[in-house]
């Protein structure tokens, strides 16, 4: 649905986006700045849980869960610049096995599989607390209401969204504009639609055809401009390479209609972004008092340790999935620890197994 347009001409007007990169619920991190535990604009806290082991990559360390609308936040208590944050956009799967845990022995834990940047990584949390089913449950909860509310944050084409003319609203979504007589310069005819602007996404859908559309979440869009075009001015919106990069272009006539256009839907990019709405909507009932809130907050000094280490690059090899190994590999002997071992995958050492305890 890329248009036609002349993108070497300068834009007769336009604004570039301002929001943040947001990457809390896109992506995986180890050992994260202590700033970067901090929740974003429209990201809020779903619930806590104060003894929660990282079984996985620090074994037998206790440590804070917190779960929040994009992602899971782990850290130890000894130390929280040892931390995880799980983007839910990268989880692939979770179940619920058997795991030996060093401060529990063998107990149910929570495996979580995810992939990023085409490596695939493991996290395995256990609950110190006994008969507690908080973990499981609400993790998978949550996930699920991720899963299930993706037109809020991703772009799509050709979807079920329009049923008789009118566009299918997302749970608080309001409708501020209607506007008929809009075309899509997507083919060399273009095409006769009609734009719905609400608080949280641009719709258009083609007259004639209503599951030729296209949904343009805020929090996708990179630009809005009104850009010269061999249709003449036209109303141009490029999303951010997450989404596609698609270079969007759609004619309103006459020019002042648009220009009208380009402003609301420039307003409220601009409101949404100050405050994003993400979509997950969860609410616990009977929540337990965590332990944050009845002791005294613990204090960090702002300090930066700057780590010349340059194996710590490697921390995230405790965590990863290997799902190519169907067997056990060959033996060796190693002259150092003087014991016959499993080889090791290619690309790890044992320095750098010592290294992760």
């Amino acid at each position: 649905m890329n248009s036609d347009l002349d993108t070497d001409r300068p834009p007769v007007s336009g604004t570039q986006g301002t929001a943040t990169h947001i990457w809390q619920d896109r992506e995986i991190r180890f050992d994260i700045p202590l700033a970067h535990l901090d929740l974003r604009r429209g990201e809020f806290q779903i619930d806590s849980m104060d003894s929660v082991e990282d079984t996985k990559g620090n074994n037998g360390e206790r440590g804070e869960l917190i779960i929040t609308n994009l992602r899971l936040v782990w850290w130890s208590h000894k130390n929280r610049r040892t931390n995880l944050s799980v983007g839910y956009n990268a989880i692939i799967s979770i179940n619920i096995r058997t795991a030996s845990s060093r401060l529990r022995g063998s107990t149910q834990a929570l495996y979580v599989l995810t992939k990023f940047n085409g490596s695939r990584f493991e996290f395995i949390f256990t609950n110190l607390v006994r008969n507690s089913p908080r973990l499981f449950t609400t993790i998978q909860a949550v996930f699920r209401a991720y899963d299930t509310t993706k037109l809020y944050r991703d772009l799509k084409l050709r979807g079920a969204i329009i049923q008789d003319k009118e566009l299918k609203l997302l749970p608080h979504e309001q409708t501020y504009n209607k506007v008929h007589g809009v075309w899509n310069l997507s083919s060399d005819q273009g095409n006769l639609g009609t734009f719905f602007i609400t608080n949280v996404r641009l719709v258009w859908h083609a007259n004639l055809a209503e599951n030729f559309n296209v949904s343009i979440p805020y929090l996708q869009m990179k630009s809005i401009r009104i850009r010269d075009s061999k249709f003449g001015p036209a109303l141009v919106i490029e999303t951010t390479p997450r989404s596609g990069g698609y270079i969007l272009g759609f004619r309103v006539d006459p020019q002042e209609r648009m220009r009208d256009i380009y402003k609301e839907i420039q307003s409220l990019w601009q409101v949404f972004s100050v405050n994003p709405i993400f979509g997950v909507e969860f609410t616990l009932e009977d929540r337990p008092q965590s332990l944050s809130n009845v002791t005294v907050p613990r204090t960090t000094d702002d300090v930066e340790i700057v780590n010349q280490d340059d194996d710590t690059a490697d921390v995230f090899v405790a965590y990863y999935a290997d799902g190519t190994k169907n067997q056990d590999r060959d033996p060796m002997f190693h002259p150092d620890l003087g014991l016959a071992m499993e080889s090791l995958r290619d690309g790890v050492t044992i320095e750098q197994l010592w290294s992760v305890l």
